[in-house]
């Protein structure tokens, strides 16, 4: 093998590559902008007051809002009241969907956030670090007719966060507090057709509860789940990508196998990156449509972790391999201070002059081929997606279990997930940081490499040119996809998650989602290509066993390599045929 593809193939064909790449990520974001549906929906429930009395407690379990067999309802506190019905015989009943609605699997997820509207009272004001115990049962029934079947009951306990924005004066009673929205409910399947909320605030003034938590007028919902549109395409994309990367990926491991030495350590770490790829694009989100698999948003977290955190280590190793001092040429070391450029040729004595082997330059090809030598900066890698990954257990993994658990709901618990997401956050800075020292040094070195260019034959200087501007090329198009990612979830946040364009309605949500997610299995794609070994030579040499003899340090600042993938042992690389042109010259 003569080279990696990046190296020796043309450049008309480099580029009708990259405008078929560029073509099919427009056509990503224009599948999400044009023909996907908004990512999410949020609907509006205001929870309906039921009366639980003794009679009714005992014969029926689940208050439903509406409906024939619909509670018995009131419109205000002050009905219950004037009729001596107890706070603790009140039950928040909220049905989801709305009436004359369905849910559906293709929702895939259920989001669920609460607020409490809290009227101002001279006499009963909220105290501080007041806390709302909350005692909740979710059901669910596949029909209008049968009987619900309990899924999830809790007590739980929600910290108040309100404030009242005029005047504490009794001229302002009856005004509402401003509190922020809670965490309420998140399931991971939305399995059945309808499903049933009864929620209950008990009060026990020995014990403290909710006591000083204001008059509670009213508990509204809002539930978030994702589109079925959007599900539908999100799906088909990964359908059509899993068996295109995991081609490319056997195709690329494949030309690898193939030479007669082993792998170098890029060449494993790109193969590791495509098996990651491989393994977030199989659609398996197929069968959450047949079964109830609550898990499969812990199951995508645990994915894209896997998948950013090898894609972090690439960069970090890519770089390295580069930034290690250039080699002329590969060869193997033999005894005496000899050196074997090929299996056919004989012995070239004295290339080195000095009889300490190995030379400082065949160490750091010794070095480069070793992980251990990135410890030091995979390590944070590695440390902060475990951070990460414990935090996303001590929620989702918890909420397998009990979907209205939240660790945002205790100081302890608000504390801890702080703690994770600020470690998370360094690693992420001190990451940032080190890859762009990197990422400066590679480009040092490359410019001082153009020293040597000069001094070269014209068609050998236009040819390292090329591979300069080529390595170039790439880099940037990494930090190009990196900051893609970061410019595309700005502008999803801050907008209104649309736009018009004459007479289409473009979805930024949805053309972020699918276009990024295009973009980085695009870039997959692209470097497993581009760095795959080449089975072109650069030159007009034919004779695959040239001897080269000579002086190495006479025309070794020459010869410039910018991949690690370009040795093969069964005869001359290009830079051995470059070494050997000179020295017959």
């Amino acid at each position: 093998m003569a080279g990696a593809i990046i190296e020796n193939m043309s450049t008309k064909k480099l580029v009708i590559v990259g405008v078929i790449l560029l073509l099919f990520q427009a056509f990503a974001f224009m599948v999400g902008g044009l023909i996907a549906p908004s990512p999410t929906t949020a609907v509006h429930y205001l929870a309906t007051k039921c009366v639980d009395t003794v009679k009714n407690r005992q014969d029926s379990k689940w208050f439903m809002p509406w409906g024939p067999n619909q509670c018995e309802k009131i419109r205000s506190f002050d009905e219950a009241m004037a009729k001596k019905i107890e706070a603790n015989n009140i039950v928040f009943a909220v049905h989801i969907p709305l009436p004359n609605k369905e849910m559906s699997p293709w929702f895939q997820f259920m989001l669920v956030i609460m607020q409490f509207d809290i009227a101002f009272k001279m006499h009963n004001q909220i105290e501080d670090g007041a806390m709302v115990t909350i005692d909740v049962g979710l059901a669910y029934r596949d029909d209008t007719i049968s009987e619900w079947t309990e899924m999830a009951h809790s007590f739980e306990q929600r910290k108040l966060s309100c404030n009242f924005t005029t005047a504490k004066t009794y001229e302002n009673e009856g005004r509402y507090y401003e509190c922020d929205l809670l965490p309420f409910m998140e399931v991971g399947s939305v399995a059945h057709k309808y499903y049933l909320l009864n929620i209950r605030l008990p009060v026990n003034d020995r014990k403290k509860v909710n006591v000083g938590i204001g008059e509670i007028k009213d508990i509204r919902l809002v539930g978030i789940h994702q589109n079925g549109g959007f599900t539908k395409v999100w799906f088909a994309m990964k359908t059509f990508l899993t068996p295109s990367i995991l081609i490319i990926m056997i195709w690329y491991w494949r030309r690898i196998t193939l030479m007669s030495r082993p792998p170098v350590l890029l060449e494993k770490v790109i193969f590791a990156l495509g098996i990651s790829m491989t393994f977030i694009n199989i659609p398996v989100e197929w069968f959450s449509v047949g079964f109830n698999w609550t898990w499969m948003l812990l199951f995508g977290d645990i994915r894209q972790g896997i998948f950013y955190s090898m894609l972090l280590s690439f960069w970090i190793i890519f770089c390295g391999e580069h930034l290690m001092e250039t080699q002329f040429f590969e060869a193997e070391v033999l005894g005496r201070g000899e050196l074997k450029m090929c299996e056919l040729c004989l012995p070239a004595i004295k290339i080195f002059p000095q009889l300490d082997l190995p030379t400082k330059k065949l160490q750091d090809q010794t070095e480069r081929n070793r992980f251990s030598v990135y410890w030091k900066q995979v390590g944070p890698i590695v440390f902060g997606s475990f951070c990460l990954f414990i935090f996303d257990m001590c929620e989702r993994g918890v909420q397998l279990t009990n979907p209205f658990y939240s660790i945002w709901a205790s100081d302890v618990g608000t504390e801890l997930a702080m703690a994770f997401i600020i470690v998370a956050g360094i690693c992420a800075c001190l990451y940032f940081l080190f890859l762009c020292f990197m990422v400066f040094q590679v480009f040092r070195n490359i410019s001082g490499k153009r020293t040597s260019l000069p001094a070269m034959s014209k068609a050998r200087r236009l040819h390292y040119e090329g591979l300069i501007f080529r390595f170039k090329f790439l880099m940037l198009v990494t930090l190009t996809c990196a900051a893609m990612t970061v410019i595309f979830f700005i502008i999803s946040q801050v907008n209104e998650g649309h736009w018009h364009w004459g007479e289409h309605t473009v979805q930024v949500n949805s053309a972020f989602f699918t276009g990024i997610y295009g973009m980085w299995n695009l870039y997959v794609f692209a470097i497993m290509f581009l760095y795959a070994p080449s089975h072109k030579r650069y030159g007009d040499e034919q004779s695959s066993g040239q001897c080269i003899t000579g002086d190495a340090g006479a025309n070794s600042g020459e010869d410039i390599q910018l991949t690690t993938t370009i040795t093969h042992v069964d005869g001359p690389t290009e830079i051995y045929k470059m070494s050997g042109k000179e020295a017959q010259e």
